[in-house]
């Protein structure tokens, strides 16, 4: 089942023309779509089912530069600057709070990974503080646990999935962007090696700038236009519980993780499990992911169903005039594993025992899209002129959501970047110039 997610109102024409479209309306797309109207351009957002439907609404919440890839974390602090004025700017709360976050564990090595980081945050100028035993039990009253250590990120905090995406997608359309949901982008126009148009189910967009912010969905709209753009995406299964007792706003532990939302309830997961599907997309690029998940996925298994046949990692191309897979598949909703809720709810029990009788509201599924080194790709494309792709966030898009979707815009329209994209850019993927993968 889908989460909770605040809906809103298309336009009802699709406009001839606009300066710059952007294609897929998650927190990037959106926040994209929301700097560019900002600038006096005019946009088209295009989404082939809601705003915020697909992993935008399905995550965490968390906004943190803590534990952040150094090639991220400039990327991160300007995302909290701006998750700081949003709100205000828009005129409507978008959930964001610098509430800190809270790591605690018994791990020796997953502490001293994390008191590693440390170096990283003193050149960064990050505030964040170890924990003794002591003060980590003391910051988790309520659980009854001793810890061996943990972290404070102080002024790291967490939004609103349900209505961060569809809050920036209003905001664009206050400055004069068009949003049009149920509208699958099928292809690009393509003249002289460079965009001229977008194809949608409901006609043409004439323009010379697109943004693809699709998700697990990128590489294959990319492959379509002979683009290579190397992706996998792990399934993944989270819970959200009706109202409880205020315990605390946002906590990891290695058994799992807690975000208090604005209404009371809790989002409660497991870091780092989930099901690595088989799929053709997934088989192409095996070689390339394979020292990523050998080092990073400690706890995903292997699995084959659906995804080999249908979705965005199966086979198969589409012609522009009749319906493609981002039709048939409006919004990719997995069916969450009951196993995983089960386990997820019986450790968060034990964890706080305050939860024991409070109930499972919704639960839902997931796919989490990643590159090869797990730093995203926010560049534009070689060889296709007016083309800029945003994707492989490798959960960690939605906190990065605002400055990525302002880096886009950026590159979009020849402004100077908010930050260094060079760490994003995707020729690494293809030439061999990648870097390290990223230890968080």
């Amino acid at each position: 089942m889908s989460p909770t997610l605040e809906r809103i109102a298309s336009n009802a024409r699709l406009p001839a023309q606009a300066d710059i479209v952007v294609i897929g309306a998650g927190i990037v797309g959106s926040a994209a779509a929301y700097f560019l109207a900002k600038r006096g351009h005019s946009v088209a957002l295009v989404e082939k089912g809601v705003v915020g439907g697909e992993q935008s609404s399905r995550n965490w919440g968390w906004c943190r530069q803590q534990n952040r890839d150094a090639r991220e974390l400039p990327l991160a602090m300007r995302a909290m600057e701006l998750w700081d004025g949003l709100s205000r700017d828009i005129g409507s709360d978008i959930g964001f709070r610098r509430s800190g976050l809270i790591y605690a564990s018994n791990d020796a090595s997953q502490i001293a990974q994390w008191d590693k980081w440390r170096g990283t945050a003193q050149q960064f100028g990050i505030d964040t503080r170890m924990l003794s035993g002591s003060e980590a039990a003391a910051m988790t009253a309520g659980t009854g646990h001793s810890w061996l250590g943990g972290v404070h990120s102080v002024s790291d905090g967490k939004a609103e999935p349900a209505r961060a995406a569809p809050v920036l997608a209003e905001g664009a359309r206050s400055q004069g962007a068009s949003i049009h949901q149920d509208c699958a982008a099928r292809g690009l126009d393509i003249t002289n090696s460079a965009v001229s148009g977008v194809i949608t189910e409901k006609g043409l967009i004439r323009t010379r700038s697109v943004i693809l912010s699709g998700g697990a969905w990128a590489s294959a709209f990319c492959r379509r236009h002979g683009i290579r753009f190397p992706q996998a995406s792990i399934r993944s299964t989270i819970l959200r519980t009706e109202v409880a007792p205020r315990l605390l706003d946002a906590l990891y532990t290695p058994d799992c993780a807690l975000t208090r939302r604005l209404d009371g309830s809790y989002t409660i997961a497991i870091s780092g499990k989930g099901t690595l599907e088989v799929t053709p997309q997934g088989l192409r690029y095996a070689r390339e992911f394979l020292p990523m998940f050998i080092k990073r996925l400690k706890a995903v298994e292997f699995g084959f169903g659906t995804s080999f046949f249908k979705g965005p990692e199966a086979l198969g191309g589409w012609a522009f005039d009749r319906e493609t897979p981002f039709e048939r598949i409006r919004v990719l909703d997995p069916v969450p594993s009951r196993k995983s809720v089960a386990l997820t709810l019986a450790r968060a029990r034990a964890l706080y025992p305050a939860l024991q009788d409070v109930a499972v509201r919704e639960s839902w599924g997931s796919y989490i899209d990643s590159t090869p080194d797990a730093v995203p790709v926010i560049s534009p494309v070689a060889d296709l002129q007016g083309f800029v792709l945003a994707a492989g966030f490798s959960g960690h898009g939605f906190g990065l959501g605002p400055a990525a979707g302002h880096l886009a815009a950026d590159l979009a329209v020849g402004d100077k970047p908010i930050v260094d994209p060079r760490p994003f850019r995707h020729s690494r993927l293809i030439d061999g110039s990648r870097g390290e993968i990223g230890e968080f």
